[in-house]
């Protein structure tokens, strides 16, 4: 089939996106993937996001934003896109079940997945204080005992950040140097409230029924086994950009988020658009992605419209 716009991605930017192209009569269609919702889905409460003062659940915002783009005529559609031809235009979707699609513009808002280490105890303890973000849920560790585990920039700026709210931030990482600038560094070092765990590998997230309780680590010197008691664990070893299905028809910066013409959600391909966490390095949050969808979808209302004056011209 045929679409105007298909929007590929069901987080905040992408259900933005929908439901002003919706409104705007695009009426396009969204393929929402192997997380509907996005990694909003797997978060306990939104406590940042306007509009709501008591806060709101992560699955149940993502839920009204999905309702109000079906309100407007947005369609969406499960599937997930395995590859798509950008080298002309329609531009041509491969699904996985074996069907193609076609779109006169396309809105890439696919996020970046937070690194996981793939220990026993971290996934099932996703929203039960394991977290991949600081300033989302930072605020619900008050007073409360938290590892930061990571050595780089963004492992320095969360656990600085944490210690707005924690009793004590302590920060794991394997080796025995941190890959953090040495500006990064030395801000952390000289926070009091920041304690060092160095030289240790993560083996095991451990929880009670209210949730984490520790991390169990291997000294790597030594080899012995010790257990970190801790209320919280915030994991800062990066994120990847979901891609790959682009086949790298599009430019990214060293990190691997899209390119983006500074000002715009315009990818270097006319007609191609990129918002949310796909093309932001920088501050990953619902608010901002959901404004980079309003974004897109403006950008690719225009783009259309141009189009289809210079058909009749």
């Amino acid at each position: 089939m045929h679409y105007k716009a298909i929007i590929i991605g069901t987080g905040p930017a992408g259900l933005t996106a929908a439901i002003y192209l919706a409104r705007a009569n695009v009426t396009p269609l969204v393929i929402e993937g192997i997380q509907p919702g996005g990694q909003l889905t797997t978060t306990t409460e939104v406590d940042n996001f306007p509009g709501f003062p008591d806060g709101i659940m992560g699955p149940e915002l993502m839920d009204n934003m999905r309702k109000q783009a079906l309100r407007f005529g947005a369609t969406i559609q499960s599937g997930l896109v395995t590859g798509v031809d950008m080298s002309n235009r329609p531009f041509t979707l491969f699904l996985e079940d074996g069907s193609k699609l076609t779109a006169d513009s396309l809105i890439i808002s696919t996020g970046a997945s937070a690194k996981k280490l793939g220990i026993p105890g971290e996934a099932e303890n996703i929203g039960r204080g394991v977290s991949t973000c600081a300033t989302c849920d930072g605020f619900f560790f008050r007073n409360k005992r938290i590892i930061v585990i990571g050595g780089g920039d963004t492992a320095m700026e969360e656990a600085k950040f944490l210690t707005r709210f924690a009793s004590e931030v302590r920060v794991v990482h394997r080796r025995n140097e941190l890959k953090a600038s040495k500006i990064m560094q030395d801000h952390a070092r000289g926070n009091e409230k920041i304690a060092w765990s160095l030289n240790r590998t993560p083996l095991e997230v451990t929880a009670g029924p209210m949730g984490v309780s520790g991390l169990k680590v291997r000294n790597n010197e030594t080899g012995e086994e010790e257990l970190l008691e801790a209320d919280g664990i915030f994991l800062a070893i990066g994120h990847t950009p979901n891609t790959g299905f682009l086949g790298g028809q599009l430019p990214t910066d060293e990190l691997g988020y899209l390119q983006v013409i500074s000002g715009t959600s315009q990818t270097a391909i006319p007609g191609v658009f990129a918002c949310g966490d796909v093309q932001d390095r920088i501050y990953r949050q619902a608010i901002t992605s959901a404004g980079s969808g309003c974004m897109a979808a403006l950008d690719a209302e225009r783009f259309l419209s141009e189009q289809t004056l210079h058909i009749f011209a």
